[in-house]
């Protein structure tokens, strides 16, 4: 056979298993098909043999390599495999400045949705006590009911815990090589996992799905390491005590809810508005109903720095951006939620020249496709997509479908269902009444509305004084949906099916031909007739009017 000699770049060597030298002459000694036989010779001396497949008839070990064990990325592996494929996750959670980390499945499962919905059903039971007396029941008073923070924290993490096994066991029974290494990107077919104990596997791959997430911001004012966040507020292990809530966005408002529920003084500092991202009539009866349950808002104020005191209290000092006062407060507790950062940057996702939003650094993309051809991306490191957990498992399922199953579906992030966890809770599906005016005019639209009050609230004479539902359509027959807002109790519950209609085009002609379900307050929808237009009263006048 013919011999020759090839130069290979530092780059290129570092590709190649344990070679140690910048540059490198790599000497052709034999062929066996389909690898071919080097010498790796430095100054023409022999240091060692190295087999590697020929570029031609290359074989990758992985078809796709998952980086990131959250829930888009996991439905991404689950589909893939169901095809053939040979597939790895890679995860690793890194802990948060106070140490937290958690399993498998991502921020829902471990610091998300599942713990936020659980500590939201245990205010809420504490809430029922006090109404379980007026139907009847012979239980202790409200004030002399407490709540055991600690007893609480374990049974949440317990679930947690559960749940990551379960995912662990069906990745094993799918045959999905579970990698608990924090992956980085070497170049377009190549990963790096780092190992907790620092080792490293050099990964190859014919696609890689890129599913990371993030992590919760920091503001950078002095004392930001005495603050929390909410990868620490599920499994704080003392009770947090007096609260403050550094952001106005659904987690901020989430914990703090759930926080004055159990019976934690709470209060929010508010930058600017409440809720930017929702409609904002629905975030202002949100923030009346969180006031009249005893939470605090300082609003237009924003963090100047942060002390801890000799008695592990918190110091915190604030400005009014508006008349630029200061002002200070102790709290044992400082909550960071102003908001979550994509982990684009530890990926390394612009050194292999993939290309990053300016400001956001997530990935922008109609397709969950990147700018380098095999490189995909899902969930919440894409911008201007929703950060919602349904969102990024169907778009990583049909992601997965059309690369290994011919389909042709995709993503539809249109009107997309979902509910803020307040007290009081908040469902929305399609536009805001904002977006709908800026789209299509305030003219061509129609706005129907009612207050309403849930029987349940009867009886023990609760306040429906924010129990409220809208409906925005174009005003033109039919009149076809464009976005619907709920807010009142099991708000979740009632707004999911909704949306399946909304999706289908619903119209309110359909919508008011539709007959409810009583006593319910889903039915509240389908007898929604005052519009705003018309300046009437929508205020009820009994549970049946």
């Amino acid at each position: 056979m013919p011999s020759f000699k090839i130069v290979i770049s530092a780059s290129d060597c570092f590709k190649l298993p344990r070679i140690p030298v910048p540059y490198c002459n790599v000497m052709v000694l034999a062929m066996s098909s389909p690898t071919l036989v080097f010498r790796i010779v430095k100054n023409a001396a022999p240091i060692f043999k190295i087999r590697i497949a020929r570029l031609a008839t290359a074989a990758i070990p992985y078809d796709l390599i998952v980086i990131g064990g959250g829930s888009g990325g996991l439905a991404a592996a689950k589909e893939a495999v169901s095809y053939g494929k040979k597939v790895a996750v890679l995860d690793f959670v890194k802990p948060s400045i106070h140490g937290t980390t958690w399993g498998l499945g991502g921020t829902c499962v471990n610091v998300g949705c599942i713990p936020k919905k659980l500590m939201h059903i245990a205010s809420m039971l504490g809430e029922s006590i006090h109404d379980a007396k007026n139907f009847g029941w012979e239980v202790p008073e409200r004030s002399t009911v407490n709540i055991n923070w600690s007893n609480l924290v374990e049974a949440v993490q317990n679930h947690v815990k559960s749940v990551n096994w379960t995912t662990r066991v069906l990745l094993r029974d799918k045959k999905i090589e579970y990698i608990n290494g924090f992956g980085t990107l070497i170049d377009p077919n190549t990963v790096k996992a780092t190992m907790k104990n620092g080792s490293e596997k050099i990964l190859k791959t014919n696609h890689i799905i890129v599913a990371i997430g993030g992590r919760p911001k920091y503001l950078d004012v002095p004392g930001k390491e005495h603050c929390i966040s909410s990868d620490d507020i599920f499994s704080l292990p003392k009770a947090p005590g007096k609260t403050l809530v550094i952001g106005a966005g659904y987690i901020g408002l989430e914990c703090a809810g759930f926080l004055k529920g159990m019976g934690y003084e709470s209060t929010v500092m508010v930058r600017s508005v409440v809720l930017r991202e929702f409609d904002q009539q629905m975030a202002g009866l949100i923030t009346q109903e969180m006031e009249e349950r005893g939470v605090k808002f300082l609003h237009k104020c924003v963090p100047i720095a942060f002390e801890k005191q000799a008695n592990g209290e918190i110091l915190a000092k604030w400005k009014n951006t508006q008349d630029n006062t200061e002002h200070s407060g102790v709290f044992d507790t400082v909550l960071m939620a102003i908001g979550r950062r994509p982990l684009t940057e530890e990926l390394k996702a612009e050194e292999v020249g993939l290309e990053l939003h300016p400001r956001s650094k997530k990935f922008v993309s109609d397709n969950e496709e990147t700018n380098i051809p095999n490189i995909f991306a899902v969930g919440d490191v894409l911008e201007g997509r929703p950060e919602l957990t349904p969102v990024a498992i169907q778009a990583g399922k049909l992601l997965a479908a059309r690369l290994y199953g011919q389909s042709k579906l995709h993503m539809d992030y249109d009107n997309v269902a979902t509910t803020v966890f307040t007290p009081l809770e908040y469902g929305c599906v399609g536009l805001s009444e904002e977006e709908a005016i800026r789209r299509h005019g305030e003219d061509k639209l129609e706005v129907y509305h009612a207050y309403y009050k849930p029987l349940e609230f009867f009886i023990p004479q609760r306040s429906p004084a924010r129990c409220y539902l809208k409906v925005i359509c174009e005003r033109a027959a039919p009149q076809k949906v464009l976005g619907m807002h709920f807010l009142g109790p099991q708000a979740g519950e009632v707004i999911q099916g909704f949306a399946a209609a909304v999706k289908c085009g619903l119209t309110y002609e359909t919508l008011s031909n539709t007959v409810g379900i009583h006593p319910t307050v889903a039915e509240e929808f389908t007898r929604v007739y005052i519009t705003k237009r018309s300046g009437a009263d929508p205020t009820p006048q009994s549970c049946c009017s």
